[in-house]
């Protein structure tokens, strides 16, 4: 496996107007849509499941066996519908694929409508993230005045059209039915499953409901062929992916690489860890992942390895995090986050996360109790797995991984305030400019 980046989707991100049209055509741009409108639709579903190509949204289930599962055709609509609701903390790798090169989505969409024999896709993006939004729209419209969408797509005798939705700010509704609620105009909540999408989904039909950057992998592969996307990353976990470093990095930002590659490498190609300090802990698939420390190195950035490393890949936001940072004071912004964000339709949801909120406050401000420690594990115990979707289980994970690895910093919190122990304006990335008087 090579360790070299790979810059695919992310080849032609600094031109300077790479969100266009006529960019993207001039880098293969809708080559493959011509190539995949020549083949049969189950041909395509049969090469996505050959390239081995997996959910880029955290997951990771294998994106060719949920186009399968669609039943029958039946007469009636089926849809597609392309999750870019990404606003957990440290996951930033959609947005800016769809503010750099958003006709890659575009493309994607209408190849894969194509082969699971939909005629009308949507777009759920973030609400707050308006300059995207425009953005995209913007490529919608290019895409359907050049002709690949609308009706008889060069041609083809296909029929698509792109609705492009803007959320209403939840991060719940980055669930997929959740998802599908919301897009229906209900309040974002995860419907109880089974039924899944793939059988009664959007307005209970037959849909499926994919990542953003998984959608855009599909052109390549069209393009290329299932073998050249297979012969990068691991046997299990094939193709390419964008790592995004943030935090105590000298160069962070978005690093597209084949999946197996392991976070030291990524460091070496970052510049290191920022201004010679050591790491501390990380994140491999943003805060809902479990923590991972410098002796993580060299674990190969794939799937079945992160797991068993007692994480998981996700979304491969990668965080890091140097000596300076107090473990206890970022876990505790992380659980402010998930109890914020709990949509409160679970009781082991809505009630765990406001505890382990008191609890974390304490901790970081020096006045935990005896027995707060075991307290979190206990909540967290019945929370995980309990949870009606996997916000529950995500806000979990940080806590119980931390305790494994830093349990002396929460033992600390029972009588020092951690910015005592840590002063923030040490691990803060931008140092303060001095006003004049």
């Amino acid at each position: 496996m090579s360790t070299q980046l790979t810059p695919i989707l992310t080849k032609f991100w600094d031109d300077p107007q790479s969100w266009t049209l006529q960019t993207y055509e001039d880098n293969e741009g809708y080559k493959a849509l011509r190539s995949a409108l020549a083949m049969a639709p189950e041909d395509l579903v049969q090469a996505t499941k050959d390239s081995g190509l997996r959910g880029r949204g955290g997951a990771g289930f294998p994106t060719g066996m949920k186009w399968g599962f669609l039943p029958p055709p039946d007469g009636g609509p089926r849809y597609l519908v392309v999750n870019a609701d990404e606003s957990e903390p440290g996951t930033c790798k959609d947005i800016p694929l769809l503010l750099a090169a958003p006709h890659f989505l575009v493309e994607g969409m209408i190849i894969t409508s194509y082969a699971i024999g939909c005629n009308h896709a949507f777009i759920y993006l973030r609400g707050e993230v308006v300059h995207v939004y425009r953005r995209l729209m913007r490529a919608v419209e290019e895409a359907y005045a050049a002709g690949y969408l609308g009706k008889d797509i060069l041609g083809s005798g296909f029929d698509l059209d792109i609705t492009v939705h803007a959320g209403a700010g939840a991060y719940i509704c980055g669930e997929e039915t959740a998802l599908l609620d919301s897009l229906e105009g209900r309040r974002g909540q995860p419907r109880l499953k089974p039924p899944f999408p793939a059988v009664a989904g959007l307005y209970a039909r037959p849909t499926v409901v994919n990542n953003v950057e998984s959608i855009a992998s599909v052109p390549p592969i069209v393009l290329h062929g299932a073998d050249w996307f297979s012969d990068m990353g691991t046997e299990k976990s094939t193709g390419f992916g964008i790592f995004s470093l943030s935090g105590h990095v000298t160069r962070p930002g978005q690093y597209e690489a084949p999946l197996g590659i392991t976070l030291r490498e990524l460091l070496d190609m970052a510049g290191g860890m920022r201004n010679g300090h050591q790491l501390k802990f990380w994140t491999p698939g943003g805060s809902s992942t479990p923590l991972l420390t410098d002796e993580h190195l060299d674990v190969p950035l794939d799937f079945e390895s992160v797991a068993s490393a007692g994480s998981m890949l996700g979304t491969r936001a990668l965080q890091i995090f140097d000596e300076t940072t107090s473990v206890v004071r970022a876990v505790s912004r992380w659980t402010d986050f998930y109890a914020l964000e709990s949509c409160g339709k679970c009781t082991p949801c809505r009630e765990g996360t406001y505890w382990l909120k008191q609890i974390m406050v304490r901790l970081e401000e020096g006045r935990g109790l005896p027995g707060d420690i075991e307290k979190l594990d206990d909540i967290c115990d019945n929370i995980l797995g309990r949870a009606f979707c996997a916000l529950g289980d995500g806000a979990t994970s940080p806590i119980v991984s931390a305790i494994k690895y830093f349990r002396e910093e929460f033992e600390a919190g029972m009588h020092t305030p951690c910015h005592e122990l840590f002063p923030p304006e040490r691990s803060t990335l931008f140092a303060k400019e001095t006003l004049p008087a």
